[in-house]
């Protein structure tokens, strides 16, 4: 592990993100948990931000699930929402819409850098003849006023991005065979992913970001997509400190995933007899003892007496 401590010299910011697309799994509270810790032995402060631009995934379950989660792991944060109705009400990225198309309004004006996109998934998953990513479409020439298109970013060829990250060391991503040309705009005309993501951290001032593993290329992809307008350029790896920790396999080995989860499933907190599990899990990854399992103060400690 190449864990590099959090600056102290520097106002700390971090924040949870999670979105409400599904029941929260362990992978996800280890991510809290890490986050949490990170940002309370810095001094600095946590911000609740949850990512719902996905609107048809999105059911008031899971929005009542990210709460119930975080009460459960005794996690406390210093601003975001409270519950589901002030989310709604004062958080949701709904309100932030016109700030995100803007954006987009901007990126499209660069001459070349966006195309259109109707390609269904299954599409987009076949491999494309010119030995490209599969996640390229084959089709770039429609005009991006086409209903019901998608928008994607017209990458360089062998563009290569690379950033110092606080668990993986220095990262060298090939943008184009890890992740192609991705989406800014989904077919429902709402901002994606990437689009959002850049745009709150900017807005909200965030200084720490801690993901999985598998985020590695989206990180990527943000810190290229930001350079592309002054008004994004901030979100950089200079002034952002990333930590991309290992992920946690389900029983199948396979990466646990909100989009697999089987009807019954309700997440971590219906099937772990306790948040001892996560604090487990997260030790592990942290090298600690199996004592500092047994709670988050006693987890927190064990931190502070390894130094990690």
């Amino acid at each position: 592990m190449l864990l590099h401590p959090v600056s102290s010299t520097t106002a700390i910011r971090g924040r949870l993100a999670p979105t409400p697309s599904g029941y929260l799994h362990l992978g996800n509270a280890v991510n809290f948990v890490l986050t949490w810790l990170l940002v309370r032995r810095a001094g600095g402060t946590l911000h609740l931000r949850i990512d719902d631009l996905d609107r048809t995934r999105l059911r008031p379950a899971y929005l009542a699930n990210i709460f119930q989660t975080l009460e459960w792991l005794g996690l406390d944060y210093d601003t975001g929402p409270r519950n589901p109705a002030d989310f709604e009400q004062h958080y949701s990225q709904l309100h932030y819409l016109a700030d995100y198309q803007q954006i987009l309004k901007k990126l499209r004006q660069q001459p070349g850098l966006l195309y259109a996109c109707t390609c269904s998934r299954t599409d987009i998953l076949a491999v494309a003849p010119d030995g490209r990513y599969p996640g390229t479409c084959r089709h770039r020439h429609i005009p991006l006023d086409t209903p019901g298109a998608a928008w994607r970013i017209r990458l360089p060829d062998d563009l290569v991005v690379t950033f110092t990250d606080g668990w993986q060391g220095t990262m060298v991503i090939n943008l184009g065979r890890d992740m192609g040309d991705f989406v800014v705009r989904k077919k429902d005309g709402y901002p994606a992913y990437q689009i959002g993501s850049v745009a709150d951290d900017l807005r909200l001032g965030t200084t720490l970001i801690v993901r999985g593993a598998d985020l590695l290329p989206s990180t990527a992809a943000q810190l290229w997509l930001a350079q592309q307008l002054p008004e994004t350029a901030g979100f950089t790896a200079a002034r952002i400190q990333f930590l991309h920790h290992p992920l946690l396999p389900g029983p199948d080995g396979q990466k646990l995933s909100k989009s697999q989860q089987q009807p019954l499933e309700r997440g971590v907190q219906a099937q772990a007899q306790g948040p001892q599990v996560v604090f487990r899990a997260v030790a592990l990854l942290l090298g600690l003892p199996t004592e500092a399992s047994l709670s988050l103060e006693q987890l927190r400690q064990g931190c502070v007496e390894s130094h990690w």
